[in-house]
């Protein structure tokens, strides 16, 4: 049997994080099993479907890098072919029209639903309210989603039904459209849905929660998609940092966990830092541009980005991190952290300092490290103090913090003209202080 999954995203909205792990769930398994995956769309309800939504899911799958073999399918095109099925019913009794809708007559007797994660579930639809005479199209002359589902699922050829457990109320009321309209039945699998850190269902209270948001932070896409294969299921040698490739190769849905599977933020950090350290310099700029352009930062050229980038990557959790960590390199003046400003103001002989500071390296006709560094450390000798009584008060002046990646190729990088301008204004800045 020829493996087909689908996924069948509703454009109401951007694509969430917990769909965008189902999309992932069926690629793997696709992929594993050399099968075919189907791009859906979801759009019957035209009330709240809009063509933007449909555009911003594409983009994010096709960001993530889960490419679909056929597709998409747009149910809003296929109304035609419902109203024939659900007719069909009609004629065979099996459907009744109630004020201008089409029910199906619910059989009363037990429904067993073949779960790949859970087992099977019994489902006793004679016993049970909420499986009353089942409106399969509405008045309005649109399906409901358990009629259109169905019958693209039967047409489309799916052997496999993957998705969250929150289905999991409607799989029987699908089998018995299945039973009526004498389609083979699909194997199912419900996965666990994501909960937030808090163990409460996922939300925008706790934080971004599309893969639109997730991107205008910096993440990775590689970053997202190989978190998200972590939710729930795990490689045999429990490793944490998985490419797309090899999790197509080790992945089995019938690992994945039956509990549900808790955000962690810290984790994704952790896994996106892995992987910001490991791009190219040169990816990293491109990506990191639209994020300064939005914020309204100055852009360096892109040969100045990639050094900056070269210098930060291995602090950058996110690539939106750099504007905070990075930000006096892309904006005018200096913000002083306030820990920051009371080191410069608790030792005032530090302006004499840094005007004298500023003036030498202004001299250097080449303003690379090692000269930089020839500078800074000449001056510690004439001194005869402790080296951090002078780096670790320059880094404040230059940057506006406490913390950064080693002083001199900072400097180098953050270049001649901002370098000796930071530091002569916090010599200003520290004098003015001391008048007042």
């Amino acid at each position: 049997m020829s493996v087909r999954v689908r996924f069948a995203p509703s454009p109401t909205g951007s694509l969430h994080i917990g769909s965008a792990r189902t999309a992932l769930f069926n690629w793997l398994f696709a992929r594993h099993e050399k099968g075919t995956f189907v791009l859906r769309v979801e759009d019957t309800d035209l009330a709240r479907s809009e063509e933007t939504h449909v555009k911003t899911i594409l983009e994010s799958l096709e960001w993530l890098g889960l490419d679909w073999d056929e597709g998409p399918v747009l149910q809003s095109s296929r109304f035609e072919l419902y109203d024939d099925f659900a007719k069909k019913l009609l004629e065979k009794k099996q459907a009744y029209l109630e004020e201008g809708a089409i029910r199906l007559k619910m059989p009363k007797k037990q429904m067993v639903v073949k779960d790949l994660i859970h087992g099977d579930m019994v489902f006793d639809l004679a016993r049970e309210a909420q499986f009353e005479d089942l409106v399969i199209m509405k008045s309005n002359g649109t399906p409901t989603y358990n009629f259109a589902c169905v019958v693209d699922d039967a047409l489309m050829k799916i052997t496999h039904v993957i998705r969250g457990d929150d289905h999991i109320s409607n799989t029987p009321k699908q089998l018995a459209i299945y039973e009526a309209l004498n389609f083979p039945v699909p194997l199912f699998a419900h996965m666990p849905l994501i909960l937030g850190e808090d163990r409460s269902r996922l939300s925008k209270r706790t934080g971004a929660t599309s893969i639109a948001e997730f991107k205008e932070l910096g993440y990775l896409p590689e970053a997202i998609v190989n978190y998200l294969a972590l939710l729930g299921w795990s490689p045999k040698d429990n490793r944490e940092v998985v490419s797309l490739e090899d999790l197509a190769k080790e992945f089995s849905i019938t690992k994945v966990n039956k509990n549900a599977a808790q955000f962690n933020s810290d984790k994704l950090d952790w896994i996106n830092l892995q992987y910001i350290k490991g791009a190219d310099n040169t990816r990293l700029a491109l990506l990191v541009r639209p994020i300064l352009e939005k914020e309204k930062f100055s852009v360096p050229e892109t040969e100045h980005l990639d050094r900056i980038l070269g210098l930060f990557k291995t602090r950058l959790k996110t690539l939106k991190a750099l504007l905070e960590m990075g930000r006096f390199l892309f904006e005018e003046g200096v913000r002083y952290q306030e820990e920051a400003a009371a080191e410069l103001l608790g030792k005032p002989s530090l302006a004499s300092d840094f005007k004298t500071v500023a003036e030498r390296l202004e001299r250097l006709p080449s303003f690379e490290v090692k000269a930089i560094e020839e500078v800074i450390r000449g001056y510690i000798a004439e001194k005869n103090v402790p080296a951090k009584e002078i780096i670790h008060p320059v880094r404040v002046a230059v940057t506006g913090g406490t913390v950064s990646p080693g002083l001199f190729e900072l400097l180098a990088v953050t270049g001649k003209e901002k370098t000796v301008k930071n530091l002569r204004f916090a010599s200003d800045w520290i004098l003015s202080h001391e008048k007042k």
